[in-house]
């Protein structure tokens, strides 16, 4: 019989290879590969067709009755997951340190408690002590959420089993759980995959609604092995910056709802508050505006979002010009800039370009491109653009503006909050109350914004 060859699988990142390094070609880090067995050597582990139950096969076409919902007292996160939390369901919670994760599950925890719910909280990187002074802090200290301090999961398993299963069951962190079966650290790529499932496979057995909060890598992703974003029904990124009280709850992934839905709350000092308007909270005082700043109207998910975008183009102190992007895909500004010159001339490029997002918002979608454009050519001519008027649209290679999708939504918007006059793509037919001015390419956008001096 033939000896199976020995896989090794990097702890840090999962990637797979079929002898050992010192260092991991994926994620580039040193002495991070273990030598695990391949499914396929295990004895019995082989599938056959023959003595394995028949399962019902029914059709796409059929009814369903829409998944019940749980919901947690704070719209925004309701708003993110769905309209709630499906019983069943695996959510997995990604962001910085301090960025606000255990504060926002905590309150959510509390609200679902007072309606007469069982709600959990299991930390595996703070004791209960120290819990229960967050939730003081918090002005929750009379909070009704079970809490335990545990790292074992055949400990935590046999606890949840031994009652009624809670409707909520929060893990903190999933890195930090061990299973003894597994001969591996906590938080190695093993010990997080075989946690998720055991703790996935309760969940749905038993009809909990599980959160499990996940520690992210200096790139910002999820650490860990892919395959537990996989496992899980929804994957969901805490975003903000450190130097601002705004934080972004994004939807990344969601069996349950939308994807790129995002709920905005405020950082208080009684914890987290949400913002029912972010539209008003990113725009800037209409009474301090100067050049270089254009309001666009983008869209998260389902939510219109209006955000002010700044930029600044100054004379180039040293040979090379400089680049600085917050907020932005620095990639996106160079090609806009490039575009500038190339189809209209207006020679910025060789100029010192800062672009900033305000508010700490992160914007994804390419529709943002005209406002962007519009900010530099502000600021590069000094011309300051008036307070009612915002901008959406893509920019292509060639100079057009193309249109970007709900654009009757982003005019609803900018109406409702004050604003009379939108650069858009050509083609759009506006609601009342707005006027829009087709931009049909960045030459023309430029003629337009000379008309303000």
């Amino acid at each position: 019989m033939a000896r199976p060859s020995p896989k090794f699988v990097c702890q840090s990142c999962g990637a797979s290879y079929p002898k050992w390094g010192g260092r991991c070609e994926g994620c580039g880090s040193w002495n991070s590969l273990s030598e695990e067995q391949d499914a396929a050597a295990i004895p019995g582990s082989k599938v056959s067709g023959r003595g394995g139950r028949i399962i019902e096969l029914v059709s796409v076409a059929g009814s369903s009755e829409p998944p019940p919902r749980l919901l947690t007292g704070l719209a925004e996160f309701d708003r993110v997951c769905g309209g709630g939390l499906v019983p069943g369901s695996a959510l997995l919670i990604g962001g910085d340190p301090g960025i606000g994760k255990s504060t926002l599950l905590m309150q959510a925890l509390t609200a679902i408690a007072k309606s007469g719910k069982t709600a959990v909280y299991i930390s595996g990187e703070e004791g209960i002590d120290q819990t229960r002074l967050r939730a003081k802090r918090l002005g929750l200290e009379h909070s009704q959420v079970r809490l335990a301090a545990e790292t074992s999961l055949r400990d935590i398993l046999s606890t949840l089993e031994s009652g009624q299963p809670p409707a909520v069951l929060v893990v903190d962190s999933i890195q930090t759980l061990w299973a003894d079966s597994i001969e591996a650290a906590p938080g190695t790529v093993s010990q997080v995959r075989a946690c998720s499932q055991e703790l996935i496979r309760f969940a749905k057995r038993r009809g909990t609604a599980l959160l499990l909060i996940g520690h992210v890598t200096k790139d910002g992703q999820i650490a860990g092995p892919r395959v537990v974003e996989h496992m899980v029904d929804a994957v969901l990124y805490f975003e903000g910056e450190r130097g601002h009280q705004f934080r972004i709850l994004r939807a990344v992934k969601n069996r349950f709802g939308p994807t790129d839905e995002i709920g905005v709350f405020e950082m208080m000092e009684t914890g987290l508050a949400e913002v029912l308007n972010p539209s008003a909270l990113f725009l800037g005082p209409k009474e301090a505006r100067a050049s270089g700043a254009a309001v666009f109207a983008g869209v998260e998910g389902t939510r219109p979002l209006l955000v002010e975008i700044q930029a600044l183009v100054a004379q180039a102190a040293y040979g090379a010009p400089r680049r600085a992007v917050v907020g932005w895909d620095s990639a996106r500004l160079a090609m806009v800039l490039a575009v500038l010159d190339a189809r209209a001339g207006i020679g910025i490029s060789s100029q010192d370009v800062y672009l900033n997002v305000a508010g700490g918002l992160r914007i994804g979608e390419p529709g943002a491109d005209l406002a962007a454009a519009g900010a530099l050519v502000s600021s590069h001519l000094g011309v300051v653009i008036p307070h009612d008027v915002v901008f959406f649209g893509e920019i292509s290679l060639s100079g057009t503006v193309r249109a970007v999708g709900q654009a009757e939504a982003r005019l609803k918007e900018s109406q409702k909050l004050g604003f009379r006059r939108a650069f858009v793509p050509p083609g759009i037919t506006p609601p009342k109350g707005i006027e829009t001015t087709p931009i049909p390419s960045v030459a023309a956008l430029i003629e337009q914004l000379k008309t303000f001096h």
